[in-house]
């Protein structure tokens, strides 16, 4: 399965990389034009690059990707955008997790590779949400599954951007099959919860992991348009919030939200637990992390 699973891999990673350039490109454009409001007179935000590295004990190379982030933008108070590819043998902890959800012959032959693109962005406007999406290939030599989805977090909703967020991403499952976009919902509904809250973290979207239908170039297909999807769910909000003045009071109440986000992504998120338990770069895995937070 490795053998011919080789350009597979490497067309996925080429994808990630390639959707990577155009939304830091996009997100550099919006800062570029943002000529009003509080942050206007600030230099435009501009990402920094650094290359990540996968530390992985007796493995002399490991993988590891880019990590790219914007901080103090005039539009992007923290945003980053990271790409990865990574291999090598899975500690007994990350067996034991993907044998519970039915990885066939994980404990028998622990050798993995994965690639993906991860972004968090957390606005400077409080009337701006705040935004997730990923995608990624998992590949062992007995499976092989897709996975991503993307969520919309406002601490000030407005009914008109869940509405365009959603019809974004509705838009670019439906082709694909049309019961994805109903399924992936509910998915992103449960996974983005918060138990100890008893609240969603956002306004929800779509979520969806080991996806293999038995037709690779299918689950590919859709994943990348998932990928392309997300410009168009988000660059609009955006650009309708931006200029929307804010109070203190408003400022106080993204705090305290993203003190939510951060709770979440610590306690539950899968990407997280998996990227510091597999020994990838730590501040890559925890760029979703907000600039500041609060707690009531």
């Amino acid at each position: 399965m490795s053998d011919t699973f080789d350009v597979k891999k490497s067309r996925a990673a080429d994808w990630f990389r390639s959707l990577r350039d155009e939304i830091v490109a996009a997100f550099e454009n919006l800062e570029a034009t943002q000529e009003t409001g509080p942050f206007a007179g600030h230099p435009a935000g501009r990402f920094e690059v650094t290359e990540t590295k996968r530390a992985a004990e007796g493995e002399a190379d490991a993988g590891g990707g880019l990590m790219s982030v914007m901080r103090g933008g005039r539009v992007f108070e923290k945003v980053g955008v990271n790409i990865s590819t990574v291999y090598g043998t899975l500690g007994r902890a990350a067996q034991t997790t993907m044998a519970a959800r039915g990885v066939p012959g994980i404990e028998d032959d622990p050798r993995f590779w994965a690639s993906g693109i991860s972004l968090v962005a957390h606005m400077q406007n409080p009337h701006t949400p705040a935004v997730h999406m990923n995608t990624r290939m998992f590949w062992t030599p007995n499976a092989w599954w897709f996975g991503g989805g993307a969520d919309l977090n406002p601490c000030i909703e407005y009914a008109e951007d869940t509405e365009t967020f959603h019809a974004a991403l509705k838009a670019g499952c439906d082709p694909h099959d049309p019961d994805y976009y109903k399924r992936f919902k509910a998915w992103a509904d449960e996974y983005f919860f918060i138990p100890h809250r008893h609240r969603a973290r956002g306004v929800g979207g779509i979520f969806y992991d080991d996806l293999n239908t038995g037709d690779w170039e299918k689950d590919f297909a859709f994943t990348q348009d998932v990928g392309r999807a997300f410009l168009p769910a988000f660059v609009p909000v955006t650009e309708r919030r931006r200029d929307t003045p804010w109070t203190e009071e408003d400022r106080e109440t993204q705090l305290v939200h993203r003190g939510l986000y951060a709770e979440y992504n610590l306690v539950y998120d899968r990407g997280t637990k998996f990227g510091l338990a597999t020994g990838h770069d730590a501040n890559a895995v925890l760029m979703s992390l907000p600039p500041l937070a609060k707690w009531p």
